[in-house]
């Protein structure tokens, strides 16, 4: 493919894996309710969080109200920061990831940050030195849309200053690569490991069901951001 003049890249299992089964248990001992309790909890508070309707102190707030428990202000500040020091400890970056973002720089690609999150995310990259390697960090939480509507793209767009047709996504999720695409943007959806559990398969378009998905129509599937270098500079 021509190489794009900006690159838009996802976070969570993209450029970095992080093991949440810390916050399954520790989160809700700490703030005194059934593992299962909390759990639904943030499921139904999860969306909020992620286009920045809630904060994690008010939504940590309304599932301890729900489950009986006072929300203290002092147990609903000991959640958050909880929340936030679990992030930074459980993520970790792929070996692929720095190296990337280095490359795009340095072939003077422009690179954006594009991720569904809560609002501890950016302490984390900032920890993972991520933002200074980027041109943009937009984070669903902060601009108050997520993938895959419209609107957060756009907006990545015009962080980079470049047109959707000029604009590379890359993604793990196949509808978000087709919200992408949607607008006229390349996408790669990276599929780290093994690809549907079919041995032979070399993650190129048409590649069918991963992880019980389809890939997005035109979207092409890689397992690592080195099959997008060598797609971009082939």
């Amino acid at each position: 493919m021509t190489q794009p003049a900006a690159c838009l890249i996802d976070v969570y299992e993209t450029i970095l894996s992080c093991d949440f089964s810390r916050h399954d248990t520790e989160m809700p001992a700490l703030a005194g309710v059934a593992p299962d309790a909390w759990r639904a909890g943030i499921s139904r508070v999860g969306p909020s969080f992620n286009v920045g309707r809630l904060t994690k102190a008010g939504g940590f707030g309304q599932i301890l109200q729900e489950c009986g428990v006072e929300p203290r202000s002092d147990l609903v500040s000991a959640l958050v920061e909880a929340d936030r020091e679990l992030l930074l400890a459980s993520a970790r970056l792929f070996d692929d990831s720095i190296p990337f973002l280095e490359n795009l720089r340095s072939h003077g690609v422009r690179a954006a940050i594009v991720s569904n999150c809560s609002e501890h995310t950016r302490d984390l990259l900032v920890k993972l030195g991520v933002p200074e390697l980027v041109d943009a960090v937009v984070l669903s939480c902060e601009v108050g849309a997520a993938k895959p509507s419209a609107q957060i793209f756009r907006h990545a767009l015009e962080q980079v200053r470049v047109p959707a047709g000029a604009a590379l996504f890359v993604d793990d999720q196949a509808a978000f690569c087709a919200g992408a695409a949607a607008l006229g943007i390349s996408a790669a959806q990276i599929v780290r490991g093994e690809i549907g559990g079919i041995d032979g398969v070399d993650g190129i378009d048409g590649v069918d069901g991963i992880g019980g998905e389809v890939p997005a129509a035109g979207t092409t599937v890689v397992r690592s951001l080195l099959e997008v270098e060598a797609m971009l500079w082939a």
